[in-house]
């Protein structure tokens, strides 16, 4: 028995040990650069706030579409002197023939970094959670989260978020050095004809020479548009134009009712879904998987009912939409086929795209996707926080009941 077990172990032996010498060895890459290019429309592009909202209401229409970018560059090399870098673009970009990435002074703040407020004393008021597009809602809805119950340090039951696979970028403070714009140098708005389409040069004295092709299909996704209209119940359905470049759809909503001291917060998804984390960019292949689990609406959708519930609980809820795009990832040199040899990495670039849209749900609100001049984001401006909602919290401010009812979901969640 035993010359017989150990007879079966030998080839495994050898099989394991050649399976390890054929494991390549792969080095990280010395520098990262993100190009992030958003495109912007409704309320949000607009600046939102109440002069927008009376613009709507006066039937000036929601804000057009505005193009941003957030460029990010990472090195794990130190630079030679005080730290320069510039990122060359394409003519057709219209902003001349560079854009400098400085180096912050400090960090910048990062929204959504901080905990539950000290000072909010005790919460009042109950969270009720919707999900799915439809005239009425789907049984076992709404989950309801009570405040006091959480300041008491109750669990609420028959909560759901799922975990979103999402890469984290440079960043000042994480890597040796880094690079930014558009920054308290040069913040100029992106034009609303820009285009990413060409060939890109990164340039810094930490990092290696980064160089690189946008195609069309990588370029700034259109603007989106977004009609709604009563339905015979009451319930809301929205309808949008598709989105050329889009992998996926998603939308949540917001609202609260005076004087009931509940906070009303919804998703497209067709499970329970909070959907904080997916109201920003989303590698394509998570969004495959969200498809397939029926939380993200497929690309070939248009359309998507708010169900009645909702909107009775809630006094013109504002909703949020988000068209996710593809990505650009090249990593340079490439990866060498025999195994033997290893893969060392000089540099990695990702280009990432969403476009995005906000609405209140009702009559005469409509936002369209227009071509006025846009704005550049600030250098305060950072990309959100997986987990915040984002702009529906500066809209609704942090005051607010929607802006506690964030706060508390970001203390379940630890987010």
């Amino acid at each position: 028995m035993r010359n017989r077990a150990f007879a079966a172990l030998v080839p495994l032996a050898f099989a394991t040990a050649a399976f390890a010498q054929q494991q390549q060895v792969v080095k990280p890459p010395i520098a990262v650069y993100w190009v992030s290019a958003a495109t912007t429309s409704g309320l949000a592009a607009g600046g939102g706030g109440t002069a927008a909202m009376m613009g709507m209401m006066l039937g000036r229409g929601g804000g057009s579409a505005q193009r941003t970018l957030d460029l990010r560059l990472g090195s794990s090399q130190a630079a030679s002197g005080a730290p320069q870098a510039q990122h060359d673009i394409p003519p057709g970009l219209n902003m001349g023939p560079s854009l400098p990435l400085l180096t912050p002074a400090r960090a910048p703040a990062q929204p959504g970094e901080r905990d539950l407020p000290g000072d909010m004393g005790q919460p009042k008021g109950r969270l009720l959670i919707f999900w799915g597009c439809g005239e009425k809602a789907g049984p076992g809805q709404p989950v309801v989260v009570d405040y006091a119950g959480l300041a008491a340090g109750q669990r609420p039951p028959n909560l759901a978020a799922r975990r979103v696979a999402v890469p984290a970028g440079p960043m000042f403070g994480h890597n040796r050095s880094f690079g930014a714009w558009p920054n308290q140098q040069d913040s100029r708005p992106v034009p609303a004809d820009g285009s990413l389409k060409g060939d890109h040069a990164v340039k810094a004295n930490y990092a290696p020479e980064i160089r690189f092709t946008v195609d069309e299909q990588r370029d700034f996704m259109p603007g989106v548009a977004l009609t709604s209209s009563a339905t015979a119940t009451g319930a809301r359905q929205v309808r949008w134009g598709s989105v050329t470049g889009a992998t996926g759809y998603f939308m949540t909503a917001f609202g609260s009712k005076e004087g009931s001291g509940d906070v009303v917060m919804w998703s497209s998804s067709a499970v329970q879904e909070m959907g904080g984390a997916l109201m920003d960019y989303v590698p394509p292949n998570e969004v495959a998987r969200l498809v397939r689990e029926r939380v993200i609406l497929p690309p070939q959708t248009n359309e998507c009912t708010v169900p009645v519930e909702v909107l009775k609980a809630a006094e013109i809820p504002m909703l949020q939409f988000i068209a996710y795009g593809d990505e650009l990832n090249v990593v340079h040199p490439p990866r060498p086929k025999d195994p033997k040899i290893a893969w060392e990495q000089q540099w990695a670039v990702k280009v990432r795209l969403k476009s995005t849209s906000m609405t209140p749900l009702a009559d005469g609100m409509d936002m369209g996707a227009g071509a006025a001049e846009p704005r550049a984001r600030g250098p305060r401006e950072e990309a959100r926080t997986p987990g915040a909602p984002g702009e529906a919290q500066q809209q609704q401010g942090e005051g607010s009941p929607v802006g506690q009812g964030v706060e508390i979901l970001r203390g379940i969640f630890g987010r």
